[in-house]
């Protein structure tokens, strides 16, 4: 590899400002900010508005918009087309 063109690699401590979650993970992300952990060690800090600590698909919060799958919507509203013209050939 070539020397002076990669990022730094370096533990940076997340924050996920939703659900008040500190992470600590192994990144390249550029961050000025520091903040110290609960460990007692300062590190790169970066917030974050979601994370699986907040996501709703994660936490199982998830609200389901659909009542019926899209084929049973489907063949409700196209249940009518065809059987008119069945009828008259019978």
């Amino acid at each position: 590899m070539k020397a002076g063109i990669h990022p730094a690699y370096r533990t940076v401590l997340f924050h996920d400002t939703a659900a008040d979650v500190f992470f600590l993970i192994g990144s390249t992300v550029d961050t000025d900010r520091t903040h110290q952990h609960s460990d007692g060690n300062t590190y790169p800090y970066m917030a974050l508005d979601v994370s699986s600590a907040s996501h709703p698909i994660y936490t199982g919060q998830q609200r389901k918009t659909q009542v019926e799958g899209r084929i049973a919507g489907f063949n409700k509203r196209f249940a009518s087309f065809g059987s008119s013209s069945r009828a008259a050939e019978a």
